[in-house]
């Protein structure tokens, strides 16, 4: 015996599976975007993360309440990196150092000139950089 189904007792069962489905993804990125909490070191703070979608436009949304912004890479193509450690020092001094948890990270730091010195498996990297004249950096291994 073939019993046919209404389409609409379907269309019913579907929309709150859907709306669920909407309500816990928008969950997931908001779990995953508060991950990205601004963390103190010396004299700095600073926010690592941007691997995934929302993290990259939760950095962007965020950009403009810092003053630097580093962006780690590695290859001719440029493949994120992550678990770099980070120096930043002024007139030869530890200013701040941490481990980038993400391949860009956003640092407010006092207005003044500092050397970047970013460490990736051994192989140092360095930047000099300007608060406010050079806010974007790409250091690439």
């Amino acid at each position: 015996m073939h019993v046919q189904r209404n389409p609409q007792f379907r269309t019913r069962s579907t929309l709150p599976s859907v709306a669920l489905a909407m309500l816990l993804s928008a969950g997931a990125s908001v779990a995953l975007a508060d991950n990205l909490v601004p963390k103190t070191a010396g004299q700095i703070s600073y926010v690592c993360g941007g691997v995934a979608q929302d993290e990259q436009e939760a950095l962007n949304a965020e950009a403009r309440n810092y003053n630097l912004s580093l962006l780690f890479t590695q290859g001719p193509r440029g493949e994120y990196l992550a678990d770099v450690d980070v120096q930043l020092t002024r007139h030869g001094k530890e200013v701040a150092s941490f481990r980038a948890d993400g391949p860009r990270c956003l640092i407010k730091a006092p207005p003044a000139s500092y050397n970047i010195i970013a460490t990736y498996e051994g192989a140092t990297k360095r930047a000099t950089v300007q608060t406010g004249s050079t806010r974007n950096v790409q250091l690439r291994w």
